[in-house]
């Protein structure tokens, strides 16, 4: 048998999972990673780390079935993205830990872009708005902060990547320096209209162009690693949300998916149009399959599957994420309790570096199951202020709030979290919309694994993976509309209690 490999390296964990040609999960692997904390609000990897705990895993998966590199069609990868790393091009040594996208030690210097007046050239070219989570102001930091980083990076000393790019480089041997677009235009430091890096930026931050990876499509072939015992085609490239949109099938303009993973990531694709949003969601590339870039709004909620980790460990009012449907389902309702988990900062459609995680509404008669279920409802809640504003940018003359509803399904969704059947109905409730669960929930990396597939000339092309069976479960809203816009309300009420509070 032969198989797509799809190398998923997240926040939490590296991922390998193996697939069939039909989309069939063969067999999987994954390991944690080690989250580093230096301060507060500061979150780190070791991107040594990464790749060693990536390449271990793709042999786990290959063991599984007794297979090798021989047995690989195409490798595709897919990443936590923004996150940055910068390394020695001649012996691959990084010279600082990966800064994470949820780092937030450049808020102050993105305040500072905005009051000179540099906001609006970010958004106009790259259709981001300036915040901590992406990389250009990260990769400055280090630049600043690493004694003689700076010239070494414009003597093409030094390399800057996204996880993608560090891997791809990695995987062959230094021959490959490249990112995809939908990596790039999550940089900040990429002209989404131009299709090229944008030279005011990397001016104004004082970024070394020589530092850069090639930006290349999202589905072609990179190069071809011999790290598992066979060559392999690395044929696709994709930043992980772009990768579960891909997954999901959401090929079509209007259509809307959301990944519940560490944070939420809500896309929607709008074909060949960068639609410039009025609600402050971000314009972003989803894909090039060498037919042009197709474009995406998407909001990101920082904090989702990661509040049920505080549960968890910080917490540690439960043993396993899978005890939270448990827990919810114990009680009516969160007796008035709210979660605002902003842990690092609220993203979308707030973009409030300085909000901190708060609970509201607690009384005598709270217990630990309300908390536990209005952690999880945060999640449907947030994800519903994303989608709200995302249907007002696109199409606000429609009566609800996800275009996806002239679809065959208003909303897919995939991620850990997804799992969670109590969830997956509270958002059904709370959007008052159809939500569609596949079988498979493993969109991202299938998504990486297609977008390879396409690469490697394995497919025909879109029309042959819509043609693919997918099995979905619907959960259909059931919510008295009274009720909903009550619970809407003093959620409102609960994130102003959130807002700015680390504001000095």
């Amino acid at each position: 048998m032969k198989y797509l490999m799809a190398m998923d390296q997240g926040t939490t964990s590296s991922r390998c999972v193996l697939f069939g040609l039909d989309g069939q999960i063969v067999s999987a692997a994954h390991k944690e990673l080690e989250q580093v904390y230096p301060r507060v609000g500061w979150v780190e990897h070791d991107p040594m780390e990464i790749w060693s705990s990536q390449v271990g895993v793709c042999h786990e998966a290959l063991a599984k079935v007794g297979a090798t590199g021989r047995d690989v069609l195409a490798l595709g990868i897919t990443n936590q993205r923004e996150t940055t790393i910068v390394w020695d091009r001649k012996t691959g040594r990084p010279v600082y830990n990966a800064i994470v996208w949820q780092c937030r030690r450049t808020a102050e210097y993105c305040d500072e872009l905005c009051a000179k007046g540099f906001g609006e050239k970010i958004r106009a070219k790259t259709g981001l708005v300036p915040d901590a989570y992406f990389s250009a102001t990260k990769l400055k930091w280090i630049l600043d902060n690493v004694e003689g980083s700076r010239e070494r990076g414009r003597k093409g000393e030094l390399l800057f990547g996204t996880v993608d790019a560090w891997l791809v480089w990695r995987l062959t041997n230094g021959r490959a320096h490249a990112t995809d677009v939908s990596n790039a235009s999550r940089t900040m430091m990429y002209n989404i209209h131009k299709l090229e890096w944008d030279q005011d930026i990397l001016e104004e931050l004082d970024i070394p162009r020589a530092m850069l990876p090639e930006v290349m499509p999202s589905s072609c072939v990179y190069g071809v690693t011999e790290m598992f015992e066979g060559e392999i085609k690395i044929a696709g490239t994709a930043g992980d949300q772009q990768a579960a949109l891909f997954g999901q099938g959401c090929f079509d303009e209007g259509m809307v998916k959301n990944t519940y993973g560490t944070g939420c990531f809500i896309l929607m694709n709008t074909a060949g149009k960068a639609v410039e949003s009025r609600h402050k969601l971000l314009t972003t590339i989803a894909w090039d399959i060498g037919q042009g870039a197709v474009y995406a709004l998407e909001g990101s909620v920082f904090s989702a599957g990661a509040a049920v980790q505080w549960l968890r460990d910080g917490l540690r009012i439960i043993d396993s994420a899978e005890l939270t449907e448990y827990y919810a389902n114990k009680v009516a309702d969160t007796n008035g309790v709210y979660v605002v988990p902003a842990f690092t900062g609220l993203g979308a459609p707030y973009w409030d570096p300085y909000a901190r995680g708060t609970i509201v509404g607690l009384t005598r008669g709270a217990s630990k199951e309300h908390v536990i279920r209005a952690t999880l409802e945060s999640m449907a809640y947030q994800s519903r202020d994303v989608i709200k504003a995302m249907g007002l940018d696109y199409a606000p003359e429609l009566p609800v709030p996800v275009p996806g509803l002239r679809t065959e399904v208003a909303l897919k969704v995939d991620g850990g979290a997804s799992a969670n059947n109590f969830l997956m109905q509270f958002q059904a409730d709370i959007l008052d919309v159809e939500v569609a669960r596949p079988e498979i929930i493993e969109s991202t990396a299938l998504g990486a694994a297609r977008l390879a597939a396409l690469g490697a000339g394995l497919y025909e092309g879109i029309a042959e993976i819509k043609a693919l069976p997918v099995k979905h479960r619907v959960f259909t809203p059931n919510m008295d509309a009274a009720l909903r816009e009550a619970k809407v309300r003093d959620w409102r009420k609960a994130v102003e209690s959130a807002k700015g509070w680390a504001r000095e």
